[in-house]
């Protein structure tokens, strides 16, 4: 493996009279050319952490390494990072071209060299024929790609992402993730993106952080911590609906798991449904939401208090609604003990 290109070790911050340290304790590194999101609550220190990287707080302790130079002490400006901020900080008095030339003004290149580096990024971003524009004309797309080519003019080391698409509509936000994600892959630029957002995070990213109370409780492949998150917390923050008692899930299928596992998940796809005149019936169904090409089924395992998700295709399953009996299985297989 390739030497990292960004290390963080043992990064901890107390701010003044918080009982608690907004990070503890984090350390991490960074491959060159790799996306690596963190992904947290509201509250748990990851813009903290982001702010840390990009020198705008001081870590209490730790240190922060960039390509083999300790920054932690070093100005903002001086450490080849970027930061593009959630709420973009744009220009509102300087056209795009300017608000995109401005870092590159503020190192003195001359008018020629400034000129096509922002003619190169238009291109990038997909703005050609916008320089002249007016920030105030520009949709919240558009805006998004402006700070984004601001923040990649002075060629960053690193981009540091501090929730870009959060205040975007859903489907523009998914229109603009297969962008970055394309054009980060196509550039090779090693980024940092924070976000609350775990279907963001799992578009963008080749590796996942995920923090609680300041603190790494996960890391790894998306893939592989959907698959199997290492704790119930985890589980429920990624968005899993299928965590039982391990006792309850007992009684109706057969589970060898550790006695201190209290919880176990059933992942959506270990839940396979069919209609009740192909096999007797054991479950009722809750609830029948259309997703996107599939049936999201909530369905209560009969005589029991017990609740499973899974989505199904309705073309296979044919006409199902609420209150329909059906037969479920679950497949052991997509069992997975979790500790608390």
């Amino acid at each position: 493996m390739a030497d990292p290109l960004l290390e963080v070790g043992d990064i901890t911050v107390r701010h003044r009279g918080a009982e608690w340290p907004a990070v503890e304790s984090v350390s991490f590194r960074l491959q060159p050319g790799e996306i690596l999101s963190v992904l947290g609550e509201s509250g748990c220190g990851k813009t903290t952490l982001l702010r840390v990287l990009a020198g705008l707080e001081t870590p209490t302790a730790g240190r922060v390494v960039l390509d083999g130079v300790d920054i932690t002490d070093i100005a903002p400006q001086s450490r080849g990072l970027a930061l593009m901020f959630q709420d973009l900080a744009l220009f509102p008095h300087l056209d795009v071209a300017d608000n995109i030339g401005f870092g590159l003004r503020m190192r003195h290149l001359d008018r020629s060299e400034r000129r096509a580096i922002i003619d190169r990024l238009l291109r990038l971003v997909r703005l050609e024929g916008f320089g002249a524009r007016s920030i105030s004309t520009l949709s919240g797309g558009q805006r998004q790609r402006v700070a984004l080519a601001r923040a990649l003019a002075t060629e960053p080391k690193v981009l540091l992402l501090d929730e870009p698409l959060s205040a975007l509509d859903r489907s523009l936000r998914e229109e603009l993730l297969v962008e970055l994600r394309d054009l980060f892959r196509s550039t090779g630029l090693s980024v940092i993106h924070v976000t609350h957002d775990q279907a963001e995070a799992f578009a963008l990213a080749d590796r996942l952080l995920v923090m609680r109370s300041g603190s790494i409780v996960a890391h790894g492949v998306p893939s592989d911590l959907w698959h199997a998150p290492p704790s119930e917390f985890v589980a429920r923050f990624l968005g899993h609906p299928n965590l039982l008692d391990v006792d309850a899930l007992r009684a109706i299928v057969p589970i060898d798991t550790d006695a201190r596992d209290r919880t176990v998940l059933v992942l959506e796809s270990a839940v396979q449904v069919e209609l009740a005149d192909a096999r007797s019936p054991n479950a009722a169904v809750d609830s029948v939401v259309f997703a996107g090409g599939r049936l999201r089924l909530r369905c209560r395992i009969l005589g029991t208090d017990i609740g499973l998700s899974t989505t199904v295709d309705p073309a296979v399953i044919g006409p199902i609604t609420s209150g329909d009996r059906v037969h479920l299985t679950i497949d052991p297989a997509g069992l997975r003990s979790l500790a608390q």
